[in-house]
């Protein structure tokens, strides 16, 4: 009688187990930001979020989300999901952001906006980025 328990008991366990049930994924470390992007520094202030929140609006938004939580309307469909911008803003410099959305990030869905957006544009986006919280 005690078998006929177990063995789906074992069943589910080894299921949960496999499926990661009550673990929590390791963060990525984030890449190094090459040589020619190393040490750029925003040449524009706070008062250059306004104009890159409109840019933000119009071509980041819809994954990151109004709020830079990576929970934007296109986001939840994406594998890896995107960025959440809030925490990562709190742990890079200006250059690794600069960087990422000019050249993108192979094997996701963060394009290269260079040739899309002008650099003072990208750096725009930047003042906006580092005003969220």
């Amino acid at each position: 009688m005690k078998i006929r328990w177990f063995i789906p008991w074992v069943f589910l366990t080894v299921a949960l187990t496999a499926c990661g049930v009550g673990t929590t994924p390791t963060p990525e470390p984030l890449a190094t930001v090459p040589a020619a992007f190393a040490g750029q520094t925003n040449p524009y202030g706070v008062e250059a979020a306004q104009p890159g929140a409109d840019i933000y609006k119009t071509y980041c938004e819809s994954c990151h989300g109004e709020s830079g939580l990576g929970d934007g309307i296109a986001g939840g469909s994406l594998v890896p999901p995107p960025k959440n911008l809030v925490e990562l803003q709190s742990t890079v410099e200006d250059d690794y952001l600069f960087w990422r959305i000019h050249n993108g990030k192979t094997g996701t869905a963060m394009v290269a906006w260079k040739g899309i957006l002008t650099d003072e544009q990208i750096w725009q986006v930047v003042s906006f980025i580092r005003t969220l919280e």
